[in-house]
This record gives structure tokens, sequence and C-alpha cells, in this order.
């Protein structure tokens, strides 16, 4: 395996309880132009308003944009959110394509939207439902700005993964799940994985042209992206009390919606990252690379980081969306 020599952390001064204020004290944003997927709930909608405090004009597209200019009401202007579906290629290309004839320079886009351990289902175009939304159309979707981003000279791009990554590596040989029986939490797991290595190979690409990515673990939160959870399966995963309380863990450790965007701002922002990517960061830092069969509750397994996993993820994404 192949992992890049800045997969180390910098010891950037914050932490894992840090704040938006923290990260964004001395950073200057006026003029920025930031995309963030699913900037209406959770943590999206946090890192949403922290970027709007700091001055940037957001766009936030959204599945459903009723819902969205809902709870973006004072924050984001409705004609700031554009109707995309992640899980329908087609809305995809035709938000993309618009967006990316009338927004000129772009400075950052955060990867936020995600679906987590969902029941077995298809995207429009027949893909697994998870990598087909986690990954593929965020793949479509930032492809298809390549020219935006750059004209910012010195753009960033934030892939969100998550500790789900040390599940599963990328299944090469089944990646949709059509010659065994689906699980959801190997699927998701092989599906944050993913959002991790096309940050790396994003920035292999496009390093170059100015545009960054990074990969992010938000850290432990309590947010929508639980909804196909029962109670039952979080009290066993020892998240929840048999109540639906977080458990003693959850809240000595699980972190704030406020407090799991800050990973996500650190690194579309920190000039501390100036010359660095395509690393998986976690705490408002760079992760440490721990080994395959860690048992530190920290740390990136080898898998989410490879070069050669990454450059063959982004062949074989091509290689399916040609055939589609």
């Amino acid at each position: 395996m192949r992992i890049s020599e800045q997969q180390k952390p910098l010891n950037a001064g914050f932490g894992p309880k840090s704040e938006p204020s923290d990260i964004l004290a001395s950073v200057d944003l006026s003029g920025k132009k930031a995309l963030v997927t699913g900037g209406y709930s959770g943590i999206g909608l946090e890192t949403v308003r922290a970027l709007v405090d700091a001055g940037v004009d957001v766009i936030a597209p959204a599945r459903d944009k009723k819902r969205a200019t809902e709870a973006l009401s004072g924050i984001v202007p409705p004609d700031k959110i554009g109707e995309m579906d992640l899980s329908d290629l087609d809305s995809v290309r035709k938000f993309t394509e618009a967006f990316a004839a009338s927004c000129g320079p772009l400075d950052i886009i955060i990867a936020n939207a995600g679906v987590m351990a969902c029941p077995e289902q298809r995207t429009a175009q027949g893909l697994e439902w998870q990598l087909g939304v986690n990954h593929f159309g965020h793949f479509v979707m930032i492809t298809g700005l390549l020219d935006n981003l750059a004209a910012a000279n010195g753009a960033r791009i934030v892939a969100l993964s998550s500790i789900g990554h040390r599940i599963s590596g990328i299944r090469f040989d089944d990646m949709h799940f059509t010659n065994g029986d689906y699980e959801k939490w190997t699927s998701y797991g092989q599906s944050k994985t993913a959002k991790a290595l096309l940050a790396v190979e994003l920035d292999k690409r496009y390093g170059e042209r100015g545009i960054r990515s990074f990969s992010v673990h938000p850290g432990g939160i309590f947010t929508p992206l639980q909804r196909h959870l029962p109670n039952e399966e979080m009290v066993v995963l020892g998240w929840t009390k048999e109540d639906g309380s977080p458990s003693d863990t959850a809240a000595q450790f699980f972190k704030t919606p406020t407090q799991g965007c800050t990973t996500s701002l650190f690194c579309a922002t920190s000039s501390q990252l100036d010359g660095i990517g395509g690393v998986y960061c976690e705490n408002a830092d760079i992760a440490t690379q721990v080994d395959a069969d860690s048992k530190e509750p920290a740390g990136v397994r080898p898998w989410a980081v490879d070069q050669g996993d990454a450059e063959r993820l982004w062949a074989e994404t091509e290689k399916t969306l040609a055939a589609l």
C-alpha cells in the first residue's frame, strides 16, 4: 500500500470539542463562495450557518427544496437552494451543468450529504444506494465543477468520510452487492472508504490546478443520519440506553452538531493545510494512519488512504458511469 507521507497530525491546536468560532476566528472568508451538500440538516446545517456567519456566499443544493428552504430560512436565501437528488445522476448533472455555467469561481465544496445503514435499495440508475448516494453522486457533481474550482486559484474540496470506513474497504469484486447478500453496515463502510479515496485521487489529479482535497471523520454525533436505525440496534452499538437517551459513552464522547462540523471547516479554510492534500482528518487535525487491525478508537485504516486503491476506484467509477 502506498500512503502519503502527509498523513500525520499537525498538532493544529484544536480538539474534539472545538467549536466553529475557534476554527474560523482568524480566517478571512470575505468574497468566498461555497457549495455544501446536505446543508439543511445535522452537521451540514451547522456547516452552512458557520460559513454564512463568516461572510461566505453559500449554495446548498437539496433533494427536498421545500424542506431545505424552511430549515435554512434566515440563513440562506431561497435562490441559493438548488434542486439536486444525489440518488439520481440525471438530477446531479442537471444541477451541476446549470450551476457551473452561472457560478463563476468556486472556492469550497463540502460533500457533506450522506446516508447510513439503509435497507437494500437502488438508485435511479440501479447503483447500490449507499455507494450511489455517498460516492457516485458526489463524484459526478465534483468532476462537473472542476473548472470552477480551478478558477478560484486555491479551492478546497472536503469529502465527509467516517470512522465507519474501518468496516470495509472497497469491494472491487462486487461493489454493488449484485452477487451476494446485502449487508447494510458493510455497504456503509465501503461508501465511507470511497469518500476518503475520492479525496486522495482528486488531490493527486488536480492539486497542481490549485484544488486541494481532504476527507473528514466528523465524530460521533446524533443527527438524522441515524433515521434508519431502531433504538434496539443503537443500544447494541453502545450509542443509547434502552429508553432512547444517550449512553454514558455517547454522553461523554459524542459531539454536538456544531462541534461535528469543525473538522470540515478546518479542512476547508485553515492555512495550516496549505500545500497539503489527499489526507484523512479528524478532530480538526490530520489523523494518524494506523494498522489495519488497530484497536485504537481514532486514526485512519490504510485502505482508506491507499493511493493504488484510489486510482482503481476512480477507474471503476468512470467505467461504471460510462456503462449507464
